[in-house]
């Protein structure tokens, strides 16, 4: 299996294009100022990545309203008190040739309630003590996305994705499970959808015309059907408003989880669809040289990388080097993270996912 392609240039609809095929993926981190200004620590573990051979540097979700944290040390793009730190980052990225993008986020009602005062989502979830958002709110979810893209601009960003996967607000606006409302943003499908829309389209209105445009899904799970997505993502590539569709599959290979889809793998109800110049990439399970190659073959435009970037910085450098390259095996220890530039907070954080660090150094 050739990897000659991924590493030719992929052209985008607006902007400069990618030098390669290999995105870092928005990972969450946890190495921010408590007040959502960059941190150092953070700095150098995305700078890394940038020198490190990625195309596009994505940074973690960032959050576009205070109320919307998801995570503690959560990088903040909601206030212009953000804007020295992105600033100074976007011009770092910049220098080592890769293109440089903000995830928008807002966790909704998976805010944690030590974060928020109360979490907020589409209607009600006495479970997760979360509360609707009033119809004025709504609208400010969406301006704050809006504002968070024209923030990332003038800090110097290429672009943006938005953040519509893993059950968090936009997701959840998708999902008939979490949206019950009765306005204009629940019920159908495109009332569903219609807030995603509208800040793509509010995005598109206030930015300038080379500024990129991405958008993250998660096809299944959290509520979400998987005919659903496939109808959305469809119109969403229909539109062309957007650059980029990332698909966060959990597992490039895996099949659907439900049963009247299964015999083929998630991707491929994704990668058949036309797209014209909006380009499809995908998350995963990408830790080989081979399996990145393999995404490309079966459909995809770009390989989204997140644990293999965490292993190794310059994961694109070695797979050029190396087409049978494979990842570290795990667990690894915490100097083998030091040495990939993660913070002790960092560390922690990737000490809860299960067989990553090595539990005999997992307290050094």
């Amino acid at each position: 299996m050739s990897i000659t392609r991924l590493f030719e240039p992929l052209t985008l609809a607006h902007g400069p294009a990618l030098k390669n095929c290999f995105v870092l993926a928005p990972l969450t981190n946890q190495q921010s100022h408590q007040d959502g200004r960059l941190s150092d620590e953070e700095f150098h573990w995305l700078t890394m990545r940038a020198k490190g051979g990625f195309a596009l540097t994505m940074t973690c979700a960032a959050h576009v309203q205070k109320d919307g944290q998801g995570f503690s040390g959560q990088l903040g793009i909601f206030s212009d008190m953000h804007l020295e730190g992105l600033s100074r980052l976007a011009k770092a990225i910049a220098s080592y040739g890769s293109v440089s993008a903000v995830q928008l986020h807002h966790a909704g009602n998976r805010s944690p309630r030590e974060l928020v005062s109360t979490p907020l989502c589409p209607s009600d979830d006495p479970e997760k003590g979360a509360r609707a958002l009033t119809a004025a709110e709504v609208a400010g979810v969406r301006e704050d996305f809006i504002a968070a893209a024209v923030r990332a601009q003038s800090a110097g960003f290429n672009g943006v994705e938005l953040h519509g996967a893993h059950g968090y607000l936009l997701a959840q606006f998708l999902s008939a499970r979490t949206n019950r409302r009765t306005d204009r943003y629940g019920g159908t499908l495109e009332n569903r959808a219609r807030l995603i829309f509208e800040i793509i389209d509010g995005i598109r209105a206030q930015c300038r015309p080379d500024f990129q445009l991405g958008l993250r899904i998660s096809p299944e799970r959290f509520g979400l059907k998987l005919a659903e997505m496939r109808d959305f993502a469809a119109e969403v590539l229909r539109e062309g408003k957007i650059d980029y569709l990332d698909l966060s599959l959990w597992d490039v290979g895996k099949e659907p989880e439900e049963a009247e889809f299964q015999g083929q793998t998630l991707m491929s109800y994704f990668t058949d669809l036309p797209r014209g110049k909006v380009r499809v990439g995908a998350a995963g399970k990408i830790m080989s040289a081979r399996t990145a190659a393999g995404v490309l073959e079966t459909g995809c435009d770009f390989v989204v990388l997140g644990r293999a970037a965490i292993l190794r910085h310059d994961v694109p450098y070695r797979i050029q080097n190396d087409p049978r390259y494979t990842s570290p095996a795990l667990p690894v220890t915490q100097q083998h993270l030091r040495d990939e530039g993660l913070s002790p907070s960092f560390i922690a954080y990737m000490s809860g996912w299960e067989g990553f660090v090595a539990k005999d150094t997992a307290s050094s």
